[in-house]
């Protein structure tokens, strides 16, 4: 090979470096920052690009479009010392990359960090309870709270979504004997209840029979006093009807009285009709 085919081939070369170091493809969705002896000179967007080869160089290439970040759990204590796992995830955009690449040194581990950092200062001004039952606001308050560091570092923060929260194992196990000692005592107040019922309505079930078995008392008193009335007013002074219906009530309870099992021998007297008369009170 002759001098002159190799000074032809190096000098080939050096232009298609040369061209390929001055003009720049950038892919939608991207943003380049180029730097022009070692200091930030202008930011090529998607499409065709022009550089001065040699003094300009591609520094960084940035993602324009949405970031996912995934923020790991950490346990967070709340106000109330409970202990809670938490995760997040972040959805960010780069809107300055300038800002971006100059103002932190990585804005996604800086991101991730202020999540979890601000997670833990929301959640421990929270109870367990509101913890546990408060996704949106956390989320709400999350967002707007990062919202301007985000700024400073040509950062938007579309959206930051809690993943899970959850009590550790060893608060879910105090929860859990906890909910269990609850139970236990509803079921105990419940069975004194029932049996607090229970007492009140026998209770109110013997005065109701006690005072139907007084007025059912009275009734049959009153019924006699009234039957003795009537035979009273109707007798007057004859005796025989008198002793014809305590002859019958004699007899009946006579005959009722041999009938029994424990009645072998029973005794009538020989004159049943003075016997009678000594009954009402008369000879």
């Amino acid at each position: 090979m002759s001098a002159g085919l190799a000074i032809s081939i190096a000098i080939l070369v050096f232009v298609l470096i040369t061209i390929a170091k001055g003009v720049r493809l950038v892919a939608q969705g991207e943003e380049w920052v180029v730097e022009r002896l070692g200091k930030y000179h202008s930011t090529l967007r998607p499409g065709l690009n022009i550089l001065i080869p040699y003094l300009d160089n591609v520094a960084y290439k940035l993602v324009t479009k949405d970031i996912i970040l995934d923020v790991q759990e950490q346990e967070v204590i709340t106000r109330d010392n409970a202990v809670i796992l938490t995760n997040a995830i972040a959805f960010v955009k780069v809107t300055d990359p300038v800002k971006a690449v100059y103002g932190v040194t990585d804005f996604s581990e800086a991101i991730r960090n202020l999540i979890m950092t601000t997670l833990r200062s929301i959640v421990g001004e929270m109870e367990l309870d509101e913890a546990l039952s408060s996704r949106d606001k956390i989320k709400a308050r999350l967002r707007e709270s990062i919202a301007d560091e985000a700024v400073d570092w040509g950062l938007t923060v579309k959206s930051v979504e809690i993943q899970d929260i959850k009590p550790s194992e060893s608060m879910q196990r105090a929860m859990e004997l906890q909910a269990a000692a609850e139970r236990e005592r509803k079921a105990a107040v419940t069975k004194a209840e029932g049996a607090k019922q229970a007492a009140i309505l026998e209770a109110e079930a013997r005065l109701e029979s006690a005072k139907r078995d007084a007025n059912a008392q009275v009734m049959l008193a009153e019924a006699s006093a009234e039957a003795i009335r009537r035979v009273t007013s109707a007798v007057g002074d004859q005796t025989a009807p008198m002793l014809y219906l305590l002859g019958e009530k004699y007899i009946a309870s006579m005959q009722a009285l041999g009938q029994a099992d424990g009645s072998k021998v029973v005794v009538l007297p020989a004159d049943l009709q003075n016997a009678l008369k000594g009954l009402i009170g008369r000879a």
